[in-house]
């Protein structure tokens, strides 16, 4: 079932969307300060395309600087991207059949609004004591 979500919802509302993160994330990355709030858009334009069976968790250890990032991010493209979420969402509910990715759109408002600080995880890892594990060092 949740394939068919996830091909129905990249039809409909995923490309869009994402298109929107990632034009975000371009402009993000052309400034050299930004790069952050890029790669954070890049990561939820990944989630816009393929949404069901995933979900968002707050890192516990986000501090005050992903919570500065944030209230940047909603000012200069947090906002858009929410109200596209928004609109997208209502206009999927006006269907029965599109109740269900409606909901999907209205789950992405607080991920779109607050990116820094969060984690895209597997709905089956979402528990409320989840810590997800640190990335692996990077060898080079």
């Amino acid at each position: 079932m949740r394939t068919l979500l996830n091909i129905i919802w990249l039809l409909f509302c995923g490309i869009w969307m994402a298109l929107g993160y990632v034009v975000a994330g371009i402009i993000c990355c052309i400034l050299i300060i930004t790069i952050p709030f890029g790669i954070a858009s890049f990561r939820i334009a990944n989630y816009a395309l393929w949404p069901f069976g995933r979900t968002v968790v707050r890192k516990p250890t986000a501090g005050a600087a992903s919570t500065i990032g944030n209230i940047i991010w909603i000012v200069f493209a947090g906002l858009w991207l929410a109200i596209g979420h928004i609109t997208s969402g209502i206009a999927m509910c006006l269907t029965i059949i599109g109740i269900p990715l409606g909901l999907a759109s209205f789950k992405m408002v607080p991920v779109s609004l607050l990116p820094l600080g969060a984690e895209i995880v597997p709905a089956d890892q979402a528990t409320p004591g989840y810590i997800a594990p640190p990335p692996p060092p990077v060898r080079y």
